[in-house]
């Protein structure tokens, strides 16, 4: 058995024994499962992509995708949130030596959680209008802002955060910073109060005043911009993959209930009609399944992913939005009941929907780049 299979393995057991009965109760509550993603980092979730001698396991990006499907087939916020930590050690191990040997230890171990901080309350898909500021200063940089619609914004305190240092120049500005969130000048705001899906720990924090130190600059002005979209393209691949394990599992619980749940003198599953509508499920599943693995295999090469990326979350998230509600409507009222994630995963992918690129800016991002790819021939010419 390979490194790969016996961690797809144990993230399976893991979502089915410990994710799967815990997920509702961190709806009820709303909370991140900050318990379960400490049980996430022993099995060792938490540093998938970090390097052997940093104390991960030194996959690549195809396995974290993978293991996002699996997990997701048990709670999307729960999932979310682990990848988040995941991807603020993996970055630190990658670009940030001198600042790994600090916060790895507690970021693989869960004892600290991490944040990647884009997003703002004036700027979501249009990352280029950031306001947050950074001014060089003898101590280092002071950076002020705000931040809105974060994962692990409600708890994590180790956070990859972009800052405009030059106002009006769009992405050429644009810095990358390491915030501790225990230092003097991080104010975090309440969590959000959704409609679904807490275990994802959306939020906002403020900085005011805050000083990041020389070191703290993981990518400076003129490279932040390029790296972030590079982060980004990856982000939308595992979020496919997110969309296809809740659908996945969804398809599984539907055809097992609709082969015992007799209607008419027959089972579910003798009925054309509902059978017809698993197979089409099943179908549109294995196409994004197909085009995730695509798309993922460009990000781990370092191809140029964007327009696979975009549109392999484009297809996985509609394709969610769409065959999410009708599976739950193949299982009746039955559908309807907490034991089972059919509300929880059509929440999941709303989210899904709008993070790293809302459905609507996805498709003038790929009519943009195959526009680029096979320009318009005039006819007269």
């Amino acid at each position: 058995m390979t490194a790969d299979e016996d961690l797809l393995q144990r993230a399976e057991a893991f979502a089915r024994e410990v994710v799967a009965p815990a997920a509702p109760r961190w709806e009820a509550e709303r909370r991140i499962g900050l318990e379960a993603l400490q049980a996430a980092a022993y099995l060792g979730l938490t540093g998938i992509e970090v390097p052997v001698a940093w104390g991960g396991l030194g996959l690549g990006y195809g396995s974290k995708a993978r293991v996002a499907e699996r997990l997701a087939a048990a709670d999307f916020g729960f999932t979310m949130s682990l990848l988040n930590t995941h991807n603020v050690a993996a970055k630190l191990a990658r670009d940030a030596p001198a600042l790994a040997g600090r916060y790895l230890p507690d970021l693989l171990s869960g004892q600290r959680l991490g944040c990647t901080a884009l997003t703002e309350p004036g700027a979501g898909s249009d990352f280029g209008a950031i306001r947050t500021q950074a001014v060089r200063t003898p101590q280092g940089w002071r950076l002020d802002g705000a931040k809105a619609w974060i994962t692990n914004a409600a708890r994590a305190d180790v956070i990859v955060l972009y800052a405009q240092t030059e106002a009006g120049s769009g992405g050429r500005g644009i810095a990358c910073f390491l915030i501790d969130g225990t230092r003097p000048g991080f104010v975090r705001e309440p969590a959000y109060q959704l409609s679904g899906q807490h275990a994802i720990g959306a939020g906002g924090f403020r900085l005011d005043g805050y000083l990041a130190s020389d070191d703290e600059l993981l990518h400076p002005p003129g490279q932040a911009f390029k790296a972030a979209l590079r982060s980004i393209n990856g982000a939308r691949v595992y979020i496919a993959a997110m969309c296809n394990g809740m659908v996945g599992e969804a398809l599984r619980i539907a055809q097992a209930y609709g082969a015992q749940r007799q209607a008419f003198g027959q089972p579910l599953a003798g009925h054309q009609g509902w059978r017809w509508r698993r197979a089409e499920a099943a179908t549109e599943l294995q196409a994004a399944r197909l085009l995730v693995a695509q798309a993922a295999e460009q990000v781990e090469s370092g191809a140029d992913a964007q327009l696979l990326s975009a549109q392999a979350k484009l297809f996985a998230t509609r394709m969610a939005e769409r065959q999410l509600p009708a599976l739950a409507q193949a299982m009746g009222a039955e559908g309807l009941r907490e034991v089972h994630p059919f509300g929880r995963h059509q929440a999941g992918a709303r989210v899904a929907s709008f993070v790293d690129g809302s459905s609507e800016m996805l498709l003038e991002r790929i009519a943009a780049l195959q526009r680029a790819a096979t320009p318009l021939v005039n006819p007269e010419a």
